[in-house]
């Protein structure tokens, strides 16, 4: 969830996770960053989880391969939500209620009812990547850039690769001035998901302003 994820923007300090592109977070002022955090839709969890931790795993490596090598967009996408998916799943029935009522109340924009249903559930399951990547994205949204992106670095601690944790990270530092560090955060998610919505145009850019229009 990167916000305005490294040393940089007003609030954080290190490296940052929003919620992924599938989820996220930004500030009425963003547009675009609103796109990439919460006009995005994220695809529901499958019914069923693999058998075992190993088992999840081992399909979450698999598919994480698949991403970075898919032949085009439509093929990107389509692994990209059995990605999230598996990062959605939790085998707590009450953290799934919750997270329910939380999409609820980030739909009415309920973002204090929102952020203690998403204590609850980081309290229960502090396993469960998808809760720190929520509130997150939370955090964001109220432009509490600080503890979004200490929640983001939960996510990375946890999952590294969470592309739409590292993109939400490059957003914060990009809105908080650190340009160069926004554009590392941003690269680092398009190596594991090289067709993330926005964040080409965004890397392109930040490259030209960053290194100069002849690198």
């Amino acid at each position: 969830m990167a916000l305005r994820t490294f040393s940089g923007f007003k609030v954080l300090a290190g490296g940052l996770v929003l919620a992924a592109l599938n989820v996220a977070p930004v500030s009425a002022q963003s547009p675009d960053s609103d796109q990439l955090y919460a006009q995005k839709t994220l695809p529901q969890a499958p019914a069923k989880l693999p058998r075992t931790n190993a088992a999840r795993a081992k399909n979450l490596d698999f598919l994480l391969g698949a991403l970075k090598v898919a032949p085009d967009e439509e093929s990107a996408k389509a692994v990209e939500a059995r990605i999230w998916s598996i990062w959605m799943t939790t085998p707590s029935d009450t953290a799934a209620l919750l997270m329910t009522r939380v999409r609820a109340a980030m739909d009415s924009k309920d973002y204090d009812v929102a952020l203690k249903l998403l204590d609850a559930v980081i309290k229960l399951r502090p396993d469960y990547i998808e809760g720190w990547n929520r509130r997150a994205t939370v955090y964001y949204m109220q432009n509490d850039y600080t503890r979004s992106m200490e929640d983001i670095q939960e996510v990375l601690r946890r999952e590294p690769r969470h592309f739409g944790a590292l993109a939400g990270m490059g957003m914060i530092l990009q809105e908080t001035g650190d340009d160069k560090h926004a554009l590392e955060a941003f690269r680092r998610a398009l190596a594991i998901n090289p067709y993330l919505e926005k964040v080409p145009d965004l890397v392109k850019s930040l490259t030209e302003k960053v290194e100069g229009r002849d690198i």
